[in-house]
């Protein structure tokens, strides 16, 4: 798959954050996702009844680039180009004068990368997950991420139930999918 005909190289100027691929089709890491808009953290969120414990709490920190964000805001929906960036931290709570609670390590466990394009990607959207690696490998379109963002996901496959200055967002431009309206009809029931 050769994508960078699609996306010329990030320049950071003033057009913004781009998506940058390899010739063989693997993401580049947008290294400076830390100044995008940050849009939420959740601690040690599972998808699944019975994750596994890890034996330590886990911080999940979303960041958004900023052109995806404005468009957001505008009309509730995500434009091609959007890219979420997933940044999994261990949580600590011993160290300097903390005496209760958690704080985040300085050490990324993981990243996740979520990029739409719909020419590009048949569902629409992309994972591409990033361990020290500097590159990565999309996740197979079959995998259950797609299809679980697909039914659960607040707006166009993303979560942004989680994020809670986007919600309203979403609520007021009528955006939000007709999946997670049922799922919140039924949450009220209980």
């Amino acid at each position: 798959m050769l994508v960078s005909a699609f996306y010329p190289a990030s320049d950071n100027n003033s057009h913004g954050y781009k998506p940058e691929f390899t010739a063989d089709g693997q993401m580049k890491l947008p290294e400076n996702y830390r100044s995008w808009i940050y849009l939420s953290t959740g601690l040690d969120m599972s998808y699944t009844a019975n994750s596994m414990a890890m034996g330590h709490h886990m911080f999940d920190n979303v960041f958004v680039n900023p052109e995806a964000y404005a468009e957001f805001m505008k009309t509730g929906t995500w434009p091609d180009g959007t890219t979420f960036m997933l940044e999994a931290r261990m949580a600590l709570s011993k160290g300097s004068i903390n005496q209760s609670g958690n704080y985040q390590s300085d050490n990324v466990m993981g990243r996740e990368v979520h990029v739409k394009d719909s020419k590009l990607f048949k569902s629409g959207w992309g994972f591409f997950p990033f361990d020290d690696d500097k590159t990565a490998k999309m996740i197979p379109e079959t995998a259950g991420c797609y299809s679980c963002h697909q039914q659960h996901a607040a707006v166009d496959t993303t979560f942004v139930q989680f994020y809670p200055t986007l919600l309203p967002v979403a609520k007021i431009k009528g955006t939000l999918s007709v999946g997670y309206q049922a799922e919140t009809k039924e949450d009220k029931k209980e």
